[in-house]
This record gives C-alpha cells, structure tokens and sequence, in this order.
C-alpha cells in the first residue's frame, strides 16, 4: 500500500518511477552496472524486505561507488536504527506513517546539498527554469509547457553546458511500464524550440542535446 501511495505520489509530482519489492530485484536494477540502464538519481529503501534487508543492499550500493541520494522509509524508530541507516550510507532517514510533500522537499534538499546547489532557479541567459513551481519565463513573460515538456526543459537545465543523452532523457520521462515512441524526444525538443526560440536547445549528432543562454 505505502509502495503503490509513493509511486502515484511522485508520479504526480513529475517523476518517473521504478517500483521493486524484493531485496533480489534491487539487486538486479540497482546494484547490477549496465551500458542500457542510466543511474537513478534517487533511491527510496524499506529496511525490511521479505528477502533481505535494506540495509545491506545500501551498504553494498555505497561499497560499489553508487552515487545518487539515498533515502530510507521504515516502521524502524529507534535512535540506534537511525544511526545504523545513516552510518551505512543513506542521506536521510523517514519513519512511517510519511507525508508525501516532506518526502518530496527532502528529496530535493538532499539534491542540493549534494549538488551544490543552494536553489531550483535556474538562469540561462532571458530563460528562467524554477523547478519547484514548475514556472518557465522567457524575457519575462510566462511560457506554457506540457508536464513532459518541462520534464525535458528541467533534464537540460540540471546538467549546464554538459550533452544529455537521449536516454537520459527518456528515463526523466518514463518508467518502466510507460511506452516510449521512437521518436518522442525529438518531438518534445522540436515544440520546446518553437516555444523558447531555435537555438535554445543545440543537437549533437550522436550524442544527445544541449541547453544555451538565450539572448536578452
């Protein structure tokens, strides 16, 4: 129940979730290396799992160099529970019942603390990416996006100057039981450069797309 509560949740909230229920599948999509699959940039653990425990399966993720946030959700309350879960390698530590909206605002103030970064604005140039409020201006004026439009705007802008691949950014869009179309990035970077101007969003042939300032 609390599985199926997190995923609609942070669906709803714009992000594409993968859902396991057993130590083994963690196993297999998480701490299992693969050219295919792009890291998750954040991970939700239960420490008790009918096949294993959470906890190892952290502990073994930190011992592989597996970055990304890590975030554990449990019944366990005790101090002694909170320490083992922090010590072993997670960012932050909930007790259930949780509130979804703190789940989220945690998420994301781990990012940043991670990152860097000490806010969601992100400038470029006349375009303005708030991504807590999903807000896009462009010389001031407010652009009206699609939830995948601004998926994809959002992917960009989190990673400046650098070449996103297009998995990467079909991964920001979907989850595992959503089909993708062959060609439903490109016509999501075709509409955002209608809507914010040409060169906003620059093509690297065989490498993935890239976000530039826009001129004032």
């Amino acid at each position: 129940m609390i599985g199926r509560a997190l995923r609609a949740g942070l669906t709803q909230d714009r992000h594409a979730i993968d859902w396991v229920q057993t130590a083994a599948a963690a196993r297999s999509v998480w701490l299992t290396p693969s050219s295919e699959v792009m890291p998750y940039d954040a991970v939700i653990v239960d420490l008790s799992l009918p096949d294993g425990s959470g906890l190892d399966l952290i502990r073994q993720a930190r011992a592989r160099k597996i970055t990304g946030v890590i975030l554990i959700v449990t019944a366990r309350d005790r101090v002694n529970d909170r320490i083992s879960g922090l010590d072993a390698g997670a960012d932050d530590y909930m007790v259930k019942p949780i509130d979804l909206d703190e789940l989220s605002a945690r998420l994301r103030a781990i990012d940043r603390r991670i990152s860097g970064r000490h806010e969601e604005l992100s400038v470029f140039g006349a375009l303005t990416i708030d991504g807590p409020a999903h807000v896009v201006t462009l010389r001031g004026q407010l652009v009206s996006l699609t939830a995948q439009e601004f998926a994809v705007l959002l992917a960009l802008a989190r990673r400046p100057g650098a070449i996103v691949s297009r998995t990467r950014l079909e991964e920001a869009l979907y989850n595992w039981d959503s089909a993708v179309e062959s060609n439903a990035i490109e016509v999501h970077i075709h509409r955002l450069r209608r809507k914010l101007g040409m060169e906003t969003i620059q093509t690297r042939r065989g490498q993935g797309y890239s976000l530039s300032e826009v001129p004032q």
